[in-house]
C-alpha cells in the first residue's frame, strides 16, 4: 500500500467523491484507510452510569485504499505513485504525473 499517516488524498469513488482529506490511520493488513472528514457514520452511545444520558457521535469509517488517490504536491489532482530508489539504497515515492517527491 503507496498510502501512509498524513498523505494528502482525494476520494475518486463513493458517496464522497471529490472531496480531500488527510488520512487519520493506515491499516495496511485490510487495505483500507481512515480519512478526516470523510465517510463519517452516527455512532449512538448507551448511558455510560446511572442517570447520565447516552450520546449520537460522529465516527469517520475506514474507506476502501482504491477508492482515494494521493494528490499531487504540484497540482493537487489525483495521480498514481512510483517507487524510486535513491543513490543511497532509499526507497522515495513519487507521483506520476509531475515527477515531484511524495513526503
Amino acid at each position: 500500500m503507496k498510502i501512509k499517516k498524513g498523505d494528502k488524498v482525494i476520494v475518486i469513488a463513493g458517496k464522497d467523491k471529490g472531496k480531500t482529506s488527510v488520512v487519520i490511520k493506515a491499516m495496511p493488513s485490510v487495505g483500507k484507510v481512515i480519512l478526516e472528514g470523510v465517510n463519517i457514520a452516527k455512532k449512538h452511545l448507551k448511558p455510560k452510569t446511572q442517570g447520565s444520558k447516552g450520546q449520537i457521535i460522529d465516527v469517520a469509517m475506514p474507506i476502501d485504499v482504491s477508492n482515494v488517490a494521493i494528490a499531487d504536491p504540484k497540482t493537487g489532482k489525483p495521480t498514481r505513485v512510483k517507487i524510486k530508489r535513491t543513490d543511497s539504497g532509499a526507497r522515495v515515492r513519487i507521483a506520476v504525473k509531475s515527477g515531484a517527491e511524495i513526503k
